[in-house]
């Protein structure tokens, strides 16, 4: 086995005899070793605090957590899932009161099927109670009238979801209406779609007569639009004036739609009517959903620009509705056809009605090059008349080169043309999301 040792040096302290007459020193001096760093010394410093140090330590207090307000009112609080549950089956109190109950049940897991086997309340109806809560909680915010408020404490709900879609001032002035006219369901669905579309009418006729601010015009405006989709006299189109009368709530709203239903609105006369106004085409853009929610339609067949003069002459002439279903029947068969509101334009249109759809728009004499070259067309021509009579009206014409182009009477006939392929009546653009870009009339040469 192999051992090593290990000696320990021990240093002791030397004298010698030469300086000191002692041969031995009592007390030897400590053996001291030195180091080449010199020695740190403390360092003390004190902050000197800015002058907004007090602002500054005020900020930087420490804030708690506070959890937002609950919505659920002081009684369910404290309720366990069970007890939610219970208060949701025996609809234990107002509406907007257990309501706020069935998103704390989604938050701890219960989904819509599970909420509905346990309390008998439909998928459908939790969706109808929360939103209309939240509606019925703007309106408290916007200090809405508690009368108003107290007509929807029972069964309001399916009213207040129809507004959702408002805006909050919208919400206070459609919930004043709805209790004034003791709307049900329908009409408050009615009264929010009018309150909506109202300002995507700018540049209908009449539309400057209805007030914007109260609903009753808004309703009142939608009804009139929807006579002008009926012939006059017809019973559709009074029954359309006097839903609008009743619903209209400015005087000067109330005098259009009466003198429409007594039928004086006389005709301007011709020499005081500036040409502008006296023809007139409408260009309007087709509303995304629009021939859906139209109470009438009309059917028209459809040929190409690039078909020029044959497709237009080949299409069908007379196209009727028969039948209880209206089933649309042509005097012969064709692949294209195209389904529009019934605007007053094309409702007016008999047979010889045809639309020519064109990739862009410059086959209108446009005096302005902003989306001409953008997006296709549809231009809606009257067979039936021909004739080359207005300076002013457009038409539907072939020129020289055989392109298809809409062309001013003026300007037919000072080339000495009496005779065209169809009266322009109406010029129709695709639906876009951007609607706020309706043509005027100074947008024609």
């Amino acid at each position: 086995m192999l051992s090593v040792t290990t000696n320990t040096l021990t240093l002791k302290a030397f004298t010698s005899p030469f300086t000191d007459n002692n041969l031995f020193r009592l007390n030897p001096l400590p053996l001291r070793f030195f180091s080449s760093k010199p020695l740190l010394k403390p360092v003390s410093a004190s902050l000197i605090p800015p002058p907004n140090s007090q602002q500054r330590r005020q900020q930087q207090v420490y804030q708690p957590f506070r959890p937002p307000p609950s919505p659920l009112p002081p009684q369910f609080r404290n309720l366990d899932t069970a007890s939610r549950l219970e208060v949701l089956a025996n609809r234990l109190g107002l509406w907007f009161e257990y309501a706020p109950l069935i998103p704390t049940l989604y938050q701890e897991g219960f989904p819509p099927p599970s909420v509905e086997e346990s309390t008998g309340i439909s998928g459908v109806e939790q969706n109808r109670l929360v939103v209309a809560a939240q509606v019925r909680d703007s309106l408290v915010e916007s200090n809405t009238d508690p009368e108003v408020l107290a007509f929807f404490d029972t069964g309001g709900a399916e009213l207040l979801y129809e507004i959702r879609l408002l805006s909050a001032s919208q919400r206070a002035a459609a919930a004043r209406f709805l209790v004034e006219n003791n709307c049900d369901a329908k009409g408050a669905q009615d009264l929010a779609r009018a309150m909506k579309d109202f300002p995507r009418r700018r540049g209908e006729i009449a539309r400057e007569k209805f007030n914007y601010v109260l609903p009753g015009d808004c309703l009142s405006f939608m009804y009139y639009r929807q006579s002008k989709e009926h012939k006059n006299p017809s019973e559709e189109r009074t029954s359309f004036l006097e839903l609008a009368l009743q619903a209209a709530e400015s005087d000067e709203a109330k005098k259009l739609i009466e003198r429409e239903l007594q039928g004086e609105i006389e005709e301007k006369d011709e020499k005081e009517v500036k040409i502008e106004d006296r023809v007139h085409v409408p260009v309007v853009r087709l509303k995304i959903g629009e021939v859906s929610e139209a109470t009438s339609v009309v059917v028209l067949p459809v040929c190409r620009g690039e078909e020029k003069e044959k497709g237009i002459s080949e299409a069908p002439f007379e196209c009727r509705s028969e039948g209880e279903f209206g089933v649309v029947a042509a005097e012969k068969g064709w692949n294209r056809w195209v389904v529009l509101p019934g605007w007053e334009p094309v409702v007016g249109l008999g047979n010889g009605g045809v639309v020519v759809s064109f990739s862009d728009a410059r086959v209108l004499p446009w005096r302005v090059n902003r989306w001409y070259k953008e997006e296709a067309i549809l231009v809606v021509a009257d067979r039936s008349r021909k004739a080359v009579e207005v300076d002013e009206g457009f038409y539907l014409v072939q020129l020289e080169d055989g392109e298809l182009k809409v062309e001013r009477g003026l300007a037919l006939k000072e080339r000495g043309v009496e005779e065209s392929l169809g009266t322009v009546v109406l010029v129709v653009r695709p639906p876009k999301e951007e609607i706020d870009d309706q043509l005027s009339d100074d947008d024609w040469e």
